[in-house]
């Protein structure tokens, strides 16, 4: 009777392991123009073509700033123009109020605090972290940039919405799972 017991316990438990979906992350680092650490964002896919974002900034200027997904992997400071222009697989405007746009890489804009820090958890449509090399992957092409810029996003103006310097950047490549 205990081996039956166990034989169901351990059957259940392999069907709830097999059964959970994977929740890999993605730890992107973000660094200013002098190479210094500003924080994280955490990324995971959390749904078909929606991707899980957890930012943890300090060190930034308070107010509101934009943030988006840019082309490249590449953050050269000072400027961060390595990072190319948004992540805009479709060849959209940019912008959520932009009626011929928006860019996949198009995200909401953030609010540092007074301190200069923030911790937000929020959620990026359009996108994924799928490895297949789709076109809306954040990894398609040796990966993409999450770059943090100067001032916020009017959302609307081609081809950056208005926002300014790009002040932080941080590289978002997949990461070969490990044996």
């Amino acid at each position: 009777m205990k081996r039956l017991a166990l034989s169901v316990l351990g059957m259940s438990l392999l069907l709830i392991l097999c059964a959970a979906p994977s929740a890999a992350k993605t730890v992107v680092e973000l660094k200013d123009a002098h190479g210094v650490s500003v924080g994280t964002a955490i990324l995971w896919q959390q749904d078909e073509h929606v991707v899980g974002v957890q930012l943890q900034l300090h060190g930034l200027p308070p107010g509101e700033h934009g943030i988006h997904f840019h082309q490249n992997a590449k953050c050269d400071a000072p400027d961060f123009k390595s990072a190319g222009p948004h992540f805009n697989p479709e060849s959209k405007k940019h912008g959520t109020e932009n009626p011929e746009g928006h860019h996949a890489g198009d995200l909401k804009n953030i609010t540092i605090d007074a301190q200069g820090n923030l911790n937000l958890r929020f959620t990026a449509s359009d996108v994924t972290l799928g490895s297949d090399n789709s076109s809306h992957s954040l990894f398609s092409n040796g990966g993409t940039a999450l770059v943090i810029h100067a001032k916020a996003d009017d959302y609307k103006t081609d081809p950056s919405g208005n926002s300014g310097d790009r002040i932080a950047c941080g590289v978002i490549t997949e990461v070969a799972p490990t044996k």
